[in-house]
């Protein structure tokens, strides 16, 4: 399927995540394609390997399991995206391109849940009158900050967000910015991630 693209090359494949190791080390991709589950070392445990061994190397998640958790710790573990083998071709050739492009592509049925999920976590929590403990630990984010965040969990691109709050192109990235180096994180995905976890945020 990827052979076929003109932009696309495959430089070698592995069986399972033990394997994948060995090529990065060889080949040094700028992206590997990985499955949860393999033998020897599964796909999350070698994505988290690869992440602090080659950080520059993209991984993003192509599998058939439909499961928030497995989701939300590929995105843990530094996956740049999580696409279903079932998706149309079209697809997933394109969510190799919006890695390559810096975006996280996600399957959008999984992840709606997994907001869902964390969001309803976040309330519970908020419900108690004590805010999570790692809620301490970030930086607190201003009231513009939290409305940019807001605009990143509907899926806003930094020109949208732009356009919304009628701000600079400019100005909205250095606020995307800001949020993902006090959230510590590495991309807007796992900020919205993040926040929906220490209840920073809701779906509504």
């Amino acid at each position: 399927m990827l052979s076929d693209e003109s932009d696309i090359e495959i430089v070698g494949e592995a069986a399972n995540g033990r394997q994948a190791l060995l090529l990065c080390s060889r080949f040094g991709p700028d992206l590997i394609l990985m499955d949860v589950r393999m033998p020897v070392m599964d796909g999350l445990a070698a994505t988290k390997e690869i992440k602090q061994r080659y950080p520059e190397i993209s991984v993003m998640m192509l599998t058939m399991h439909e499961n928030p958790d497995y989701l939300l710790e590929a995105l843990k573990a530094g996956a740049a995206g999580y696409v279903l083998k079932d998706a149309p071709r079209e697809e997933i050739i394109e969510a190799v391109r919006r890695v390559r492009n810096g975006e996280t592509p996600l399957d959008p049925e999984l992840a709606a849940r997994l907001l869902r999920r964390l969001a309803s976590e976040g309330e519970m929590r908020r419900g108690t009158g004590s805010p999570h403990e790692a809620a301490y630990a970030v930086e607190p984010l201003t009231p513009r900050e939290l409305e940019v965040l807001g605009l990143m969990k509907l899926g806003r691109t930094n020109r949208q967000i732009a356009g919304d709050l009628v701000i600079s192109l400019g100005t909205a990235k250095n606020h995307v910015e800001h949020i993902i180096s006090k959230l510590g994180v590495s991309d807007r995905t796992r900020a919205v991630v993040q926040a929906l976890e220490l209840g920073l945020i809701d779906l509504r």
